[in-house]
């Protein structure tokens, strides 16, 4: 299996990217932003909670995520491998993926990186929010979100790169140039 982690702060592209990723290799999509907002549309008590906590630009607890994402591995069991889009977002959860993984006897073989700066981010999160209504896309909620990011979202990369797995790209230009250097990084990895 190829199991992936796509990773950058909020606006860095990685759902765009993802799609492009899951087109080409055929990866399981697992998306705990996605998960959450389910969970919220759907108004179940873990929906409500979630609400609460993504509405002040905070992260939801590792128990919830984890459990989350424990279950999207039942399912999908025997497949080509996972792609995990923003997750894991604390070094214990990136903990937790490892253990579940090796769970199933597979591993993460790449974490990819999408390096963006602060003032392009706050422009794409400005543009989301207006084309797309999402209430966390306000600038004092951006603005939270990536400094929660810097404070406990990139000592990840660190872990990663202890284990040589991390791989840092340039997250600005076309999309489709970004995709090309993501492939590039991805043909290096073996499942």
């Amino acid at each position: 299996m190829l199991n992936i982690v796509l990773f950058g702060p909020p606006g860095s592209g990685k759902g765009t990217q993802s799609e492009k990723v899951i087109e080409k290799y055929g990866l399981v999509h697992i998306s705990t932003g996605d998960l959450l907002r389910d969970e919220v549309a759907a108004q179940t008590d873990l929906g409500l909670q979630a609400k609460e906590i993504m509405d002040k630009g905070e992260l939801v607890s590792d128990k919830i995520v984890i459990g989350m994402i424990r279950k999207k591995l039942d399912e999908h069991q025997g497949g080509p491998g996972f792609i995990f889009d923003g997750f894991p977002r604390t070094v214990n959860q990136a903990r937790e993926l490892r253990k579940a993984l090796t769970d199933y006897d597979e591993r993460v073989g790449v974490m990819i990186s999408l390096e963006v700066s602060r003032e392009e981010l706050v422009k794409r999160l400005l543009k989301r929010g207006k084309e797309t209504g999402r209430t966390d896309d306000n600038l004092e909620t951006i603005n939270n979100r990536i400094d929660v990011y810097d404070r406990q979202t990139i000592p990840v990369t660190y872990y990663y790169d202890k284990m040589h797995k991390h791989a840092a790209v340039e997250g600005t230009g076309s999309v489709d140039k970004i995709f090309e250097r993501i492939v590039e990084v991805i043909s290096k990895v073996k499942p």
